[in-house]
């Protein structure tokens, strides 16, 4: 059996299954939405370049900024169920199989974080009073980047979830410690440490019990990988076989439990539980994070205004997908759910949401209201306008469904 052909083939197979959804993305208007960020991140990005703000925190941000496109990792195996019984005879030899995603996996990790740091680099040479060379800055990430990579790997493996866990935060700290020393101090000093830092965390690696070709974890893995990308085509149009990913968060597990037990609040129940344990939960939590930095850095300027409405966009979209988070659940057609409930409940929830997160966005303008009163008011109500909008929006498209179902 050719494996490397084997995964060819699947990789091809799957790529053809996203290519007819190619169509309904560009009609979209996302090509166009995109070019619009580019050109408002880029006149940001200028002004910010020409006029520097005193006492940026320059090395905070680059590894902040730097350290998830390093340590961050993935790889796409496309591995099926029925592997485990029929390419295990296979076992001793799938490092051929597993060699081209590790590699692939890793070129577009290092493209990715080339752009970041390419990005950001202007500015830190704007800000720092010592920046090093952008050569030794490329190979240092780079470095790092496979040697993160290669931690995954030994995670996955592992016999104990556990023990898995604590290298999981162990690879971020080794990443985040590496990054730190060098853009904090001297290059030689800096050298010193991050070789005897690595050396130690591949030697660390290598102590844990591991399975020889962990099945069960690969499958899991690429079943999430395959269901981000169906998860984002369904922003466009309906795909069928979307699996969402549960993750555990007893932190958020009273989240819903206080909603009344009627049937006219049944689905709210199951969407908010959906929600706060599922990926698009995680993805807002991220994308809010950065927003609030950003808004933060520009809390003083009509950029910041623009930022501010630009992500309450991107989060409006990622909630409105929640409207077919249970589209292909048997058990829905089976519960007796009041006509128009569940329509009506994934309206009012995203727009509670969304509106909750343009309140949370809008936080650093406040610091700037002294000097700024009409422009943060209009901030903040055109952020409402937005959250209205999208629900305007979702209404719509309820009632045109319910129209096509008569």
């Amino acid at each position: 059996m050719d494996l490397k052909e084997l995964r060819r083939t699947r990789r091809g197979r799957f790529m053809g299954s996203m290519l007819p959804y190619v169509g309904y993305i560009i009609q979209s208007g996302v090509a166009m939405v995109f070019l619009f960020v580019l050109i408002v991140f880029s006149a940001w990005y200028t002004s910010l370049l020409q006029n520097v703000p005193e006492g940026i925190p320059i090395r905070w941000i680059m590894l902040a900024i730097l350290l998830p496109a390093v340590v961050n990792s993935s790889f796409r195996t496309y591995l099926q169920t029925p592997d485990t019984i029929f390419l295990l005879p296979q076992g001793h030899r799938m490092k051929e199989y597993f060699a081209p995603s590790w590699v692939s996996g890793n070129v577009w990790k290092i493209v990715r974080l080339l752009f970041v740091l390419i990005t950001l680099w202007p500015l830190y040479i704007r800000t720092d009073d010592s920046p090093k060379r952008l050569l030794f800055t490329i190979l240092i990430l780079i470095a790092v980047k496979l040697i993160a990579s290669y931690g995954l790997w030994k995670e996955i493996a592992m016999l104990s979830r556990p023990m898995a866990g604590i290298f999981t935060f162990l690879r971020w700290a080794v990443g985040g410690l590496i990054i730190a020393a060098w853009v904090w101090q001297p290059a030689g000093r800096s050298l010193i440490f991050m070789a005897l830092l690595a050396a130690a965390y591949l030697v660390a690696l290598s102590v844990p019990a591991r399975h020889a070709v962990p099945w069960e974890r690969l499958i899991t893995m690429e079943k999430n990988q395959g269901g981000r990308a169906l998860m984002v085509l369904g922003w466009f149009v309906d795909v069928p076989g979307r699996e969402q990913r549960v993750y555990p968060r007893r932190y958020l597990s009273k989240w819903g439990a206080r909603l009344p037990w009627r049937k006219d609040t049944a689905y709210r129940y199951l969407l908010t539980k959906s929600f706060a344990r599922g990926d698009i939960f995680g993805i807002i939590m991220r994308i809010s994070v950065l927003a609030l930095l950003l808004n933060w850095l520009n809390r003083d300027s009509y950029f910041g205004t623009a930022i501010y409405l630009f992500f309450l966009f991107i989060i409006g979209v990622q909630l409105s997908a929640l409207r077919k988070l249970h589209s292909e659940s048997f058990w829905l057609t089976v519960y007796p759910f009041p006509e128009g409930s569940k329509a009506d409940n994934t309206t009012q929830f995203v727009f509670r949401a969304h509106l909750v997160v343009a309140l949370i966005l809008g936080l650093p303008f406040l610091a700037s209201i002294g000097d700024r009163l009409l422009p943060v008011i209009g901030t903040f109500a055109a952020g409402i306008l937005v959250s209205f909008l999208f629900k305007a929006y979702l209404s719509r498209k309820a009632a045109r469904i319910a129209d096509e179902d008569l």
